[in-house]
């Protein structure tokens, strides 16, 4: 698939593509996004990365900490909310604007009603429906969560972002009960009511990191719903989700689910690399017919240095 496909990752406020911008993957470079909700900036990393643009590295220094060495992609954010967000309300995760459902393996729906029985009540969705999403509280759904102070503006990333808070940040935390350990958050709001006692407030900066050691972004690939990763069943069902379906794009949303407002998306697209290839010809020729005189200025006749050229000949 590698040698046929270049992947794309571009990101951007809304579900237009009309409002997105081309992702720099595995560079220090973050992808800023403003909106009437909140200021973001994106950070997407990707293992054995081949797509665009070309000069692109295909790995980035995070897959070589410990925590990340298994890893194949990761999509990092720092988050200024514009106005409070309850925290029910705010989703992470997959949505199409097409049917998946002749895609999906045998048993997927039962399979995900056990899951979110048994093992994440926070999963919320429609996989057979015109529409399908399938999509988990960004409170359990997020693998890394750090709570930030105030700010004016939304702050730059880290090259790895660990579990906790930063000045007051650290301690709000800690007034609101949470855990500090990763896993211990994640089960901490899934548990009934916990949701609910924490707010995204506005103005605070806070810092995520979602990542996934299961999905191949050198093939046709689907996601794997976050609320299936909280342990081995759900990894299996999400990698099984994963390699079973094929699809050429795949979205992530974090959106606020009472308003039905969209935080940001982030697409991955797989393209023809011959499609690819042929546009890059086009355009530098068309770059090549469009560039000046050389030095860059008009030709006058009379001027010093004035070479009549053949076109001047008549």
């Amino acid at each position: 698939m590698a040698d046929k496909y270049l992947l794309k990752v571009t990101s951007g406020p809304s579900y237009d593509p009309a409002t997105h911008q081309t992702v720099q993957v595995n560079t220090s470079t973050s992808t800023h996004i403003t909106s009437p909700i909140c200021d973001v900036n994106l950070s997407v990393r990707i293992q054995n990365y081949h797509g665009v643009p070309r000069n692109s590295p295909t790995t980035s220094p995070y897959f070589s900490h410990p925590p990340h060495t298994h890893d194949q992609y990761s999509i990092a954010f720092s988050l200024l909310p514009k106005k409070p967000i309850p925290g029910p309300s705010l989703l992470f995760g997959n949505d199409f604007d097409h049917p998946i459902r002749d895609r999906l393996p045998p048993g997927f729906g039962t399979a995900l009603k056990i899951v979110k029985w048994g093992i994440d009540p926070g999963l919320d969705g429609d996989v057979y429906s015109d529409t399908p999403y399938l999509y988990g509280n960004a409170l359990s759904s997020i693998d890394v969560l750090r709570v930030g102070e105030k700010a004016d503006k939304v702050e730059d990333l880290e090259e790895v972002l660990e579990e906790g808070g930063d000045g007051d940040g650290e301690e709000w935390r800690k007034s609101h009960d949470v855990p500090e350990g990763a896993d211990a958050r994640k089960k901490h709001f899934l548990t009934h009511g916990k949701t609910e006692e924490w707010e995204w407030e506005e103005g605070r900066v806070y810092k995520a990191d979602f990542f996934n050691p299961y999905l191949d972004f050198n093939s046709k690939f689907i996601a794997s719903s976050p609320g299936v990763r909280g342990n081995s069943k759900g990894k299996v069902l999400g990698k099984e989700f994963a390699n079973t379906c094929g699809e050429d794009h795949l979205r992530y949303v974090l959106k606020d689910k009472d308003t039905d407002e969209v935080l940001f998306v982030v697409v991955f697209t797989l393209l023809h690399k011959e499609d690819v290839e042929k546009e890059e010809a086009e355009s530098g020729t068309a770059a090549k017919a469009e560039q000046p005189d050389q030095d860059g200025e008009d030709r006058h006749e009379g001027e010093k240095n004035f070479e009549p050229r053949a076109e001047d000949l008549d």
